[in-house]
């Protein structure tokens, strides 16, 4: 209950002074169906879920995590009516940070108004 106010709050703090949230997608491919003998007959029906999302440059633990690149990013994630997990993808549609991200972390951040995600542009 707090948490879905404090999101609130802060994305309409966000949008009164120009803080850096554009609108998003959090993207899962779907399950597939497979068949008796293990063969995919369908791939599934993708879900989403709009939220807001916030690109920053990647935290110093984020730097030392196995696997890290320079590309990777910082996402917070906002206003998101789900739970997000690193089987998602956030999808913007235009500015900057436009195109396919591939969520590689995903934590609640420490107030538990949102997600605090490592990723990388597909």
């Amino acid at each position: 209950m707090f948490d879905a106010a404090f999101a609130s709050i802060a994305v309409g703090f966000a949008e009164r002074f120009g803080a850096p949230f554009v609108d998003a997608v959090a993207w899962w491919p779907g399950e597939p169906v497979k068949d008796a003998g293990g063969s995919i007959i369908s791939p599934g029906t993708p879900v989403q879920y709009p939220c807001r999302a916030q690109f920053d440059a990647p935290t110093i633990e984020m730097r030392q995590a196995e696997g890290f690149t320079e590309k990777d990013a910082r996402i917070l994630v906002l206003g998101f009516s789900a739970t997000l997990d690193d089987k998602a993808e956030i999808r913007v549609a235009s500015g900057d940070n436009a195109g396919q991200w591939r969520l590689l972390t995903v934590t609640r951040d420490p107030a538990g108004v949102g997600y605090e995600c490592r990723a990388r542009r597909k």
